[in-house]
């Protein structure tokens, strides 16, 4: 990454989180413009759903790190659950 993205990456970063999700957003939106997905009406209405909840505030957003934490654990009582004594 150039020292430009790499400081353009920290100022975002310290934006609210809206702000950072609507950055996000309109970013894979550029990557998507670029590639010529077939996506099913169904799909492209889902997608748009979910876009549009996270615009108006309504998505329950959770952060990288407790998603991590959260998965892990679970990986980790599954584990646990079919380890032998």
């Amino acid at each position: 990454m150039t020292s430009a993205a790499e400081t353009l990456l920290e100022n975002a970063l310290r934006l609210p989180l809206e702000e950072r999700c609507r950055i996000a957003t309109r970013l894979i939106e550029s990557v998507d413009e670029e590639d010529d997905l077939d996506l099913s009406p169904e799909w492209q209405a889902e997608i748009d759903r979910r876009v549009e909840s996270v615009r108006n505030g309504t998505a329950k957003l959770v952060p990288h790190e407790e998603v991590i934490t959260s998965l892990k654990n679970k990986l980790s009582e599954q584990r646990g659950a079919t380890s032998p004594p």
